[in-house]
């Protein structure tokens, strides 16, 4: 359905991994090739997609069979937490077992659905994850102290995950780290009005760190305006160095190692 890659190694373990881009939507996803193929050049050799929509999954799944690259996570964002319905959740639970992760799910009371849909729908993903033994990939936008209690409520301190965007304080992002999760950095970062992200960057343990684009959202400085990709990824490994005060390299591979770890991925785990 989709065509093949070209000259791509899709299944090279050692390069950056996004841990977080929808590349199965579009404008990403009519050009998926090109996008694929600029994001190996740049150093990224991985691609986990999370789910949003219940109706996105087969696509998703049609995309991960094609490219060996993308590593699919099926759930639902908070923002269509109204189409959980137990029919949904049987198909969430199968088609997870294919699945590196459940995700993106969580809470954010930017949306238009109740807190009450919101939080049932996240409770009833933690659980299958839970059940599968798969990590999460947590949305979560201002309701950190909520959003905690949940996890840790629900037990995913047994199969952790990754905070996706992370947009709280180091002294949050602790709290997550202590139950298993992995703190993600994206493009905001490279932001000029970056004052938490930053915070995040150069005070957090390295190995507790992920790297993510959210394409074809969150674009880093250097490229606002237009739809983010994963080759830009490079631009915040740069950027998390600088702050840092260490080798791009040093970044690249520790927090590709720590993607690794975090969704139990094939790879090095050093």
């Amino acid at each position: 359905m989709y065509p093949k890659q070209p000259h791509l190694h899709t299944q090279d373990d050692s390069g950056m991994i996004d841990s977080h881009c929808h590349l199965d939507l579009e404008p990403l996803v009519s050009n998926l090739p090109q996008y694929l193929h600029e994001a190996a050049e740049a150093g990224v050799t991985r691609f986990v997609v999370p789910g949003v929509h219940p109706d996105g999954w087969r696509r998703m799944a049609e995309l991960a069979a094609e490219y060996p690259s993308i590593l699919p996570a099926f759930g639902i964002h908070p923002m269509h937490a109204a189409t959980m319905e137990e029919l949904v959740l049987d198909r969430l639970m199968t088609l997870s077992k294919s699945g590196v992760a459940i995700g993106e799910i969580g809470l954010d009371p930017a949306y238009q659905v109740s807190m009450e849909l919101q939080e049932a729908a996240f409770r009833k993903q933690i659980r299958i994850a839970v059940e599968l033994g798969l990590p999460l990939l947590v949305h979560c936008r201002r309701l950190f102290q909520k959003t905690l209690g949940i996890l840790r409520e629900e037990r995913a301190d047994q199969i952790g995950g990754i905070m996706h965007a992370f947009s709280g304080s180091p002294e949050m992002a602790l709290e997550f780290i202590r139950i298993g999760f992995a703190i993600s950095i994206s493009g905001t970062v490279t932001w000029t009005n970056a004052v938490k992200p930053l915070r995040i960057a150069r005070e957090l343990p390295l190995e507790h760190l992920v790297l993510e684009t959210d394409a074809p959202d969150m674009t880093p400085q250097r490229y606002r305006g237009r739809f983010n990709r994963p080759a830009w990824m490079a631009e915040t490994a740069a950027r998390v160095a600088r702050v840092r005060g260490i080798p791009v390299e040093t970044v690249m591979a520790a927090t590709a190692r720590n993607t690794v770890r975090v969704l139990n991925l094939p790879g090095d785990r050093a």
